[in-house]
């Protein structure tokens, strides 16, 4: 786990890269053309919502970028029920990766909301 890596560092971008280090040995298992189409855009966009919590982190307006993340991860999160619907995944790995996705939401939602009380 990346729990070690900063104590400044938000939890949510913890919980995000720890769903990438599940995520991404999983989609290297795809049938070839699979991952090459719904693999690598299920990666790119988890790995654009690592970078935009990571932009939000040391930004001064952060509720912009903390909107882009939301709807990256909601896209996300409806590839990784694609995945399972085309049996990409099995149910279990489903089960995590959807568990890992609403905690990551969940913090998203928070922090959204007291950047709303900020301004």
């Amino acid at each position: 786990m990346a729990a070690a890596m900063s104590s400044k560092m938000p939890l949510i971008v913890t919980k995000m890269y720890d769903y990438l280090l599940y995520l991404i040995p999983q989609v290297s298992k795809f049938p070839r053309a699979q991952r090459f189409q719904i693999g690598e855009r299920l990666e790119n966009l988890s790995y654009d919502v690592l970078e935009l919590l990571l932009d939000a982190t040391y930004s001064r307006n952060k509720a912009p970028i903390l909107y882009q993340a939301n709807v990256k991860l909601a896209k996300a999160r409806y590839f990784v029920r694609l995945c399972k619907d085309l049996k990409l995944i099995n149910l279990k790995k489903y089960e995590i990766l959807t568990k890992q996705i609403n905690e990551i939401g969940i913090q998203l939602g928070g922090w959204i909301k007291q950047q709303k009380n900020r301004s």
